[in-house]
């Protein structure tokens, strides 16, 4: 029943959706041949069925299906036998329509029989070398063949036409793709297939012929073809510089002259899959991240072997590898500056303290002075009790006249050992955030990032990432979008981010390196850092042309190296490496009284002095006290001017 309503669908979708009166994609269901009827060309429909598995619709695709030497009648019974049969010709009633248009249109109508289906066989019936080239093109551009669906191109063109033919279309010499040729003279039928890799290089192979029993017994023609060896082909890279994962250094050779050495992660696990497929690669130029894709896009690069985070708007462009590594997308921006020191004054208590404090030295002075007047013991003024509480709270002196009552040096015995608590409390904090640093809140995480900052570099491979964000529903990465600047390099960006209130996004282990290596001063510090918190964690892998028929073989060794846990250790060994290397360079830059320095600090320097300024709040409480003094001298004197002339 199941089989049933798929082959319904298929029919719909090819009938139903395929019938405007005037077009040139026009099903041809109706026009069932019978076929010639000679001995050769019965054994096509034998071939067809012993290629064809019995779960695969037949989708047949030309310019020749009603002619008289195909025959077509008995290959629809097969794939009637079959789940079921898909026809499409490309009619000539408008002919002023070129080839390229009309299979544009019909193309993607049967790439969506094809995914409609679990397993298709392409049957393509053409003598016409212009429509075969013109069918590999647009096959390729519409994405109508992946490697598990077979096709069979029966065609009458010469061995020397296939010879120009074969070589120069990437689905007749990649994907699964066999020729079946119909002679009028010697033996009537042959097939051939393209192999670009093999023991003897590219070559086309007659994969059966009369003598190799065609029609008498099940031949696997698609054998032939396999990408689990390529016999020491030579396969086109483009990768770029993008430490730890891919690397490129200068070597002077022993006669003088200067190769390139590359290292990385990555170019390890290139090195890793290339000996088990038995190829060498060649690393084409690439001036961004942008061309190298797009040379795979072009299929005239075979791979970029440097990683990719998944994205949709990838995925348009070109496939994956199997998943190797989850990258962290993380942003870097300067350290915010230290605050005035002056105001490590007040850092050791929090604000509630300090409000507390001024609570309680207005409060005992005006409780102690009820104290004594309720008693009368003295007539001393509110101003001098002010003082004499002030002083006590400073560890100055105590009051100059001690009541003699009881509640009164209660009173003051509670104050002392309440300053006594709070002065020791205030000089152990004050020492420590006199000599600690006391940085600012910063960003984190990416809704703090966006808040704050008011432009975000990343470099020209950003472009994707702009258009994923663009396309997000999230508000946090619309807004991110909205701030985003592509194009901007790794090193500009970092240097404007310490120049301006900006961040740069980039791979956090390549950020880390290249600040490390760049931006890391003497005493090994630096101003830059990078958020807890990933902008963009995903599956990456290296980017492949897509459908690409090699995909599988390097997915088992890529994943086989994972499972091993080589990769981790290239990784961990690379960086090794590269700080080693860090430390050898700086090691070497060093002159002779910087080793001293050096020498002098790790034997047990003294701590760091105090400087003015770490001690500016305590003048600048001087300055204000000595300014206020003066004003309130200035207020005090024109009063007395002015009461003297009344």
């Amino acid at each position: 029943m199941i089989l049933l309503v798929k082959k319904l669908l298929l029919m719909w979708v090819v009938v139903g959706a395929v019938v405007p009166n005037n077009s040139v994609v026009k099903p041809i269901v109706s026009r069932i041949g019978s076929g010639h009827g000679s001995d050769s060309e019965r054994a096509v429909p034998n071939i067809i069925e012993n290629a064809s598995e019995w779960s695969c619709v037949l989708l047949f695709l030309g310019d020749r299906l009603g002619s008289q030497d195909f025959p077509f009648k008995e290959i629809w019974n097969i794939g009637q036998r079959r789940l079921g049969v898909a026809v499409f010709e490309v009619g000539t009633e408008e002919i002023n329509m070129n080839m390229t248009h009309r299979l544009s249109r019909l193309l993607p109508l049967a790439r969506r029989v094809r995914r409609l289906a679990s397993c298709t066989m392409v049957v393509a019936v053409s003598h016409d070398p212009v429509f075969l080239a013109a069918l590999a093109e647009w096959s390729l551009s519409s994405r109508l063949l992946v490697w598990t669906t077979k096709m069979v191109v029966v065609t009458r063109l010469t061995f020397l036409q296939l010879r120009s033919l074969l070589p120069t279309h990437w689905t007749f010499s990649m994907m699964n793709v066999v020729f079946l040729t119909l002679k009028d003279q010697g033996p009537n039928i042959s097939v051939y297939c393209y192999l670009p890799y093999g023991e003897h290089g590219e070559r086309i192979v007659e994969v059966a012929s009369p003598t190799k029993a065609i029609g008498s017994h099940p031949v696997d023609i698609f054998s032939a073809k396999r990408f689990s060896k390529f016999y020491g082909a030579v396969l086109n890279v483009t990768p770029l510089p993008f430490m730890p994962f891919w690397g490129e250094v200068e070597v002077q050779t022993p006669d003088g002259t200067s190769v390139t050495k590359y290292e990385g992660s990555d170019y390890q696990m290139l090195l890793a899959v290339a000996s088990a497929l038995n190829f060498t690669f060649r690393v084409l130029p690439s001036n961004s991240w942008a061309e190298a894709t797009i040379q795979v896009q072009e299929r005239v690069s075979f791979l970029c072997p440097v990683y990719h985070i998944m994205m949709s708007v990838r995925a348009e462009k070109y496939d994956f590898t199997y998943t190797y590594e989850y990258a962290y997308f993380s942003f870097a921006m300067a350290k915010p500056e230290q605050e005035p020191r002056w105001r490590s004054l007040y850092y050791p208590l929090a604000y509630e303290v300090w409000l507390a404090v001024m609570g309680s030295l207005l409060f005992v002075p005006v409780t102690y002075m009820m104290i004594i007047r309720i008693q009368q013991l003295t007539r001393r003024g509110i101003g001098a009790v002010f003082q004499d509480m002030t002083g006590i709270l400073l560890g100055q002196n105590l009051p100059h006249q001690l009541p003699n009552s009881s509640a009164s040096r209660v009173m003051v015995a509670a104050w002392l050992a309440f300053a006594l608590i709070f002065a020791t409390a205030y000089r152990g904090n004050l020492t420590a955030y006199l000599t600690l640093p006391k940085y600012p809140s910063r960003p984190e995480t990416l809704p703090q990032l966006v808040d704050v900052v008011k432009r975000v570099t990343i470099p020209q491979y950003g472009s994707s990432f702009l258009d994923f964000y663009s396309q997000s529903d999230s508000p946090v990465f619309k807004k991110l979008a909205s701030l985003l600047t592509v194009g901007t390099s790794v090193m500009q960006g970092l240097q404007e981010a310490i120049d301006n209130k900006q961040a740069h996004l980039g791979g956090r282990r390549y950020l880390q390196q290249v600040i490390a290596e760049s931006f890391t001063m003497g005493d090994g510090s630096t101003r830059l850092y990078l958020g807890k918190e990933s902008v963009f964690p995903g599956p990456s892998g290296w980017p492949v042309p897509h459908d690409a028929p090699y995909k599988a073989a390097l997915d088992r060794w890529i994943m086989a190296a994972i499972e091993a846990g080589l990769y981790e250790k290239w990784v961990a060994d690379t960086i090794m490496e590269t700080k080693a290397r860090s430390q050898r360079r700086q090691r070497e830059s060093r002159n002779q009284e910087e080793k001293i320095e050096v020498i002098e600090e790790s034997s047990g320097a003294s701590p760091e002095a105090l400087s003015l300024l770490h001690l500016q709040g305590a003048f600048v409480i001087l300055g204000l006290g000595t300014l206020l003094a003066a004003v309130i001298n200035g207020l005090e004197s024109l009063l007395v001017r002015l009461k003297n002339h009344l």
